[in-house]
């Protein structure tokens, strides 16, 4: 019999999109936001989105206690290992990447538009006007929440307009872009891995790099974020895919 490989990230990311999608906690899970991108409003959905949670809160004018607990739980304890393993719409963007294609990389020093989108458009943005404005934008949104309740509910085809040809047009361009460059939403747009980036430094799971090391660029060319993974293997970018461990030369490891 064929043994399971447990650090099969593909085999996690299914796993995860089905429990996450699964609709049989939603009762409950509804109200519980965890970290990982996906919209509460799917049919399937069984938890909150933390991004919409915070946006909601951000409108209503009142603290998420719940939502800032799980997300300082959850950094501190694995940083982004939510967004390499577990956060379906980077599932998404990771099956897109496989299209064979004409691959084009892009430099890491424009993940600083991630901040711009958490503070504007995430915070200030439904601050100033009341209304949850990266929700209605948001191509995981419209993937898994929009289409399929235009879809499933008739009697919502007659609100369609310019903002939701808008939204598709954005998610086409993803979908676009990700066949192209390895998981553009999230190196450069995420407010959710931005929030978790801040952890990757200092969380108790981490990744070193060998004393044997050579410094030979290895690591870089299997990293999906286009990290040198041998200078800065916590950088705020790494989503803790662990793909660099095939050099061997990088390892993981809980802090004690």
């Amino acid at each position: 019999m064929r043994k399971i490989n447990f650090f099969n990230r593909t085999l996690w990311q299914i796993i995860s999109t089905l429990v996450i999608n699964s609709y049989y906690l939603a009762p409950i899970g509804k109200y519980i936001p965890i970290p990982v991108l996906n919209c509460y409003s799917c049919p399937l959905a069984n938890f909150a989105c933390p991004i919409g949670t915070l946006q909601h809160f951000i409108v209503i004018r009142e603290f998420p206690f719940l939502l800032i607990g799980i997300l300082i739980l959850g950094g501190v304890l694995l940083g982004r290992y939510f967004c390499g393993w577990i956060c379906p719409f980077g599932f998404f963007q990771d099956l897109l990447y496989k299209i064979p294609s004409k691959k084009i990389v892009i430099s890491n020093k424009f993940a600083f538009v991630r901040w711009i989108i958490l503070i504007v458009l995430v915070i200030l943005v439904p601050y100033f006007t009341l209304e949850p404005w990266f929700c209605k934008l948001c191509p995981a949104g419209t993937l898994e929440a929009g289409i399929p309740q235009i879809l499933l509910n008739a009697s919502l085809r007659s609100l369609v307009g310019t903002l939701f040809a808008f939204k598709v047009f954005l998610l086409l361009l993803l979908i676009l872009s990700s066949i192209f460059i390895s998981r553009p939403f999230c190196r450069f747009i995420c407010p959710l891995g931005t929030i978790l980036s801040i952890f990757n430094k200092i969380s108790f799971y981490h990744l070193e790099i060998k004393p044997t090391c050579p410094k030979c660029g290895l690591c870089k060319s299997k990293c999906p974020i286009n990290i040198e993974v041998y200078k800065t293997p916590n950088s705020p970018d790494c989503i803790r895919c662990l793909e660099c461990r095939d050099c061997g030369k990088v390892d993981w490891k809980f802090k004690s």
